[in-house]
Formats: structure tokens, sequence, C-alpha cells
């Protein structure tokens, strides 16, 4: 029998919580008396659905749904984390959880190890990108999802996990005793020269010392002759808020204000500002950032807009100007709170979905400025809150080929890099690793009897051709030309590969490249082709250009 808590105690614990949020908020009567009513109804359901309900019930299942659809009826970052969610609290908070240092993922109903961290667990014992995982702690991973293995791998640093893997490329399995550790993961996984002026640092997100990592990098490349820099913001979702004003100390004078908070509670509103010294308040900056650019990300590359303190090079931000709390609740659980939105020192918010209206206006991709508040930078620049940091020089939308996509998604070059690597012990530099036509050939070869189908959008529009032309009876007039027409198409696609050999070769060089030097080697391998990072470092050494966008004399 399954055991059942005791609904006293349930009813203390989600009454605590009441009380918890009545000295959190300042609650009207009528509120308290809807939130005591409602608190009682809920404990009387669940208590009849325990003694009446023809099934055996799990309270604590039953009351996590009602807590998730409760909190999804608000905003999508209010989350509860029960207490067997802990790491994922641990890591959203710290950047830091306790595990082996591998990130996996389900394929073919199987769960494969898809990259190793390195100097962590994983890569000591010596798993491998591309190992299966068979069974953990003698258990079966056979129809367990990511989720399921994930769990089970993470633990308290110090405790053991024992792994049954099958490595492909030896044709064997092996077993590993692995001790977990904890494991935290780089706000900064690369910064280095990219030539003899130009500095980079990207960074991923905004835990804990994010800010000194940023300072200590920053430095560190001063001493290497950097005269300029790229901060490479893309894909970072962001974290503390206070690691985003740290940053910007670097760049600008002590008590210059960075971000103001507001929310319901008057006495919560915060402005917050730089407290040290400033380090380096010349040096010219370029930020990049994309869509995948949100929160304190859009502190950082808002504040040098409005501050008019550098150039931000790339796509629209994300649009997240809401601030989280993090609210220690009853029996180890934990909420995460959106509390106030923030403003950056224009005075503008960037928060793209009023999601308590429901308001739909800014998930538009393009808002008319007429339809934007504007606001002031520092030198007196027109900027607006259309959901978001529009950046000063936008670069191109660059889409994968569907030939890439299909080598991609069908894993074919995961597999051949795990391949190669099994058969080569070294390679040259990541920054100076490239596929060569020998490596191409051999990648072609391997492809030969796989499977990697993919659908044009001209065979789509040939598709619906001739089922209108059916429609209207016209296709057996055009049938020959319909069929020369597809024969074509399959004939230009079987040469696809050549096509786009460029931008294969530079996606398969990453993907070695990951395999000896891990995330830095990705990176580094990717800096001279990237058209993001090309069009910065041109922004940057134009000096007339660079001076003009930011109204600088």
């Amino acid at each position: 029998m399954r055991k059942i808590i005791s609904f006293t105690s349930l009813k203390v614990r989600i009454l605590a919580m009441v009380v918890a949020l009545q000295f959190a908020v300042p609650i009207y009567a009528q509120n308290d008396f809807e939130i005591a009513k409602n608190v009682d109804i809920f404990v009387t359901i669940l208590r009849e659905l325990n003694a009446k309900y023809a099934d055996e019930i799990s309270p604590g299942d039953l009351t996590q749904t009602a807590i998730d659809a409760m909190l999804a009826s608000l905003d999508p970052y209010t989350v509860y984390y029960p207490e067997s969610q802990l790491e994922d609290y641990k890591m959203m908070t710290t950047g830091q959880y306790g595990g082996i240092g591998a990130l996996i993922q389900q394929r073919n109903n199987q769960i494969v190890i898809s990259e190793i961290y390195e100097s962590f667990p994983a890569h000591k014992s010596g798993l491998l990108a591309g190992d299966i995982i068979l069974k953990v702690n003698g258990k079966s991973t056979e129809g367990k999802s990511t989720e399921d293995v994930s769990s089970i791998l993470k633990g308290q640093p110090g405790s053991s996990v024992i792994l049954e893997i099958q490595r492909p490329s030896k044709n064997k399995t092996m077993s590993f005793n692995i001790e977990r550790k904890e494991v935290k993961l780089p706000n900064i996984p690369y910064y280095g020269m990219l030539d003899n002026q130009v500095g980079y640092i990207k960074l991923d997100q905004f835990t804990e010392r994010a800010g000194a990592e940023v300072k200590e990098a920053f430095l560190d490349l001063k001493k290497q002759g950097m005269t300029h820099l790229i901060l490479d913001l893309r894909n970072n979702g962001g974290g503390l808020l206070q690691e985003a004003v740290n940053i910007m100390n670097i760049f600008v004078d002590q008590n210059t204000i960075i971000a103001t908070t507001k929310g319901k509670i008057p006495e919560q509103n915060n402005t917050h500002q730089t407290r040290m010294p400033v380090t380096d308040k010349e040096i010219p900056v370029v930020v990049l950032v994309n869509e995948y650019s949100a929160s304190a990300s859009e502190i950082v590359s808002g504040a040098f807009q409005d501050l008019d303190r550098g150039v931000i090079v790339g796509k629209k931000t994300f649009g997240k100007g809401l601030v989280q709390n993090v609210i220690p609740l009853s029996y180890n659980t934990t909420m995460k709170l959106t509390v106030s939105k923030y403003y950056i020192p224009s005075g503008r918010c960037v928060q793209n979905i009023d999601y308590f209206h429901k308001d739909t206006l800014h998930q538009a991709a393009y808002i008319p400025d007429s339809l934007a508040t504007p606001f002031k930078t520092k030198n007196g620049r027109t900027v607006y809150d259309k959901g978001g940091v529009e950046p000063d020089v936008k670069t191109d939308d660059l889409l994968a080929s569907n030939v890439l996509l299909a080598l991609v998604v069908n894993n074919l070059i995961f597999d051949f890099a795990n391949e190669y690597h099994a058969n080569h012990t070294a390679i040259p530099e990541a920054s100076q690793f490239q596929v060569d036509d020998e490596i191409f050939r051999d990648f072609t070869n391997f492809l030969k009897n796989k499977e990697y189908t993919y659908t044009t959008e001209t065979e789509n529009y040939l598709k619906k051709l001739k089922q209108t032309a059916e429609e209207e009876n016209y296709f057996n007039n055009i049938e020959s030309l319909y069929n020369q027409m597809t024969d074509k198409i399959k004939e230009e696609k079987e040469a696809d590969l050549m096509k786009y050999k460029e931008e294969i070769s530079q996606y398969l060089a990453s993907e070695i490249a990951v395999r000896y030097y891990y995330q830095k080697g990705r990176i580094s391998n990717q800096l001279s082709t990237d058209p993001d990072v090309q069009q910065a470092k041109s922004v940057l050494m134009d000096a007339k250009r660079y001076n003009s966008i930011l109204h600088l004399k």
C-alpha cells in the first residue's frame, strides 16, 4: 500500500505558505478571506478524494499539479520547486549542481551522452560523447526520458553512481563507477584575443561571481594588448541582477544607475547602481546580442546603449524585464516569484509581453515607432520601449541549409565526429582546425547508405501545385513537366553536399573540435567564421563609424 500523508500536516503546510505570503505582500481583508476560504476548499477536496476516490491517489502529485496550474496562469518565470528538484534550484541560483558533468540526449529510445564538460567527473572517468547509457546503478534506462536519467545522475557531491555504457566506436560494453562532484558551469566558457587589438569575452550566464570573472578576463586581455573589446551575450538567458551591475561597473563610473526595479511593494523598489571605481571607461566596446539574450543580458546591453558606453550589434533581444526573488518554503521547497519589473538607465522597460493582461501587442516581431514610447540616451539618441533591446547595428539572419539541418537532426555530423575522434589522437589547435578536402571526402563516404531525407520549400510548392492541378483537372496535361521538375530537384539535392560544402565543413569542424578541446574549442573554432563577430570587429576598427553611432565627438 502507498503511504498516505497526514492531511493535518498538509493543511498546516499550505496554511504556512499562505501566512508567508501574507507577510510578503499587503493583502486587503477581502483577499485575506478569499485565500483562507479557498485553501479550506482545496484541502476538503483533497481529503474527500483520498477517502472516497475509486483508485488510490497520491496527494503529493495532486498538490503539485494544482500548484503548477495555479502558477502557470501568471507568468512563465514564477515556478515552484519541490524538494526533489533541489539540484535544479541550486543550478538556477548558483550555476552549480551535484552530478557528473555531462549532457545527455534521447535517441532511438536510448540515452546517449551528447557532450562532456572538461575537468569534471565524466571527463576524468573517461566517458565520451556518443557513449550509450545502458544502466544507471544497475537499472536499465530503456524507455526512460532524459529527465528521468538526468535526475538519477544528479545527486549529493561525494556520492557515487555506476554507469554501464556501450561505446559504439569500440563495439563493447564498459562500466564506470563515478563519484559525483559539485559541477559549476562556467560563466565565461571562453575569452581570448582575436588579433593584436581586439579582445573577446563570451559570457554564458550571470551566476555568482560573473562580474568578478569578467573583470579578471578583461584585465588579462588588457595585459595581452587589448585596445578594443567584444562582449558576447548571445544566447545568454540572464541570471543575477547584481552581477549585471557588477559587470557595468567595469566600464562606467561609480554611482552610475544601471537599473531600477518597481513592483507592488513600494518599500522593495530599488535603484541598482555601481559601487566601485571604474576599471576602464574609455575602451571601445561592442556588445553582441540575439533573440535569446534575456534578462540580465538585457540590463547590460541596455545600459551600454542608454549610457552610450558601447555599440550593440546583432538581433533584437528577447524582452524579459521581470525580476524574480527566490522564496524558501517549508519542507525544503522553494518558489521563484516574479516581484517587479526592471527599468534600464533611460527609464524604459524591456519587458515584451504583459502576461497579467495577456497583452499580445508586444508579441509582434515589429512594432512601429508610432506605437512605442521614445526615450533618450545619455548623449541624446532616441531609443524605444519595443520589448527588448534593439541593436544599433543589425545583422542578417543566416538560415542553415536544408541539407545541414538534416545532417544535424539525424545525428550524422555527431556520429562522424565521434568516429573521427576514435581514430585520431590529436588535431591542431581549435582556432586553427579546419575540415579539409580529405576529411570532407571521408565524411561523404561515411554518409553513403545513411538516411537523411529532407524536403525543400520548392518540393512543398510542387506538391501543392500537383494537388491543385488534380482538383482542377489540369494535372494530366502537365504531368510530364511536373515529373521533369521533380527529377531535376532530386538531381540538385544530390549535389547539395558539395553546394553547401563550406557551411557543412564549418559546422563539422566545430563538432570535431569540441571532442578534443571541449566547450572552449567549439567557441574558438567558430570565431573566425562567425559573421556577427566579423561585423563587431568592423564596427570597432572604424573609429569614425563607432563614434557616430554613439554621437561621440
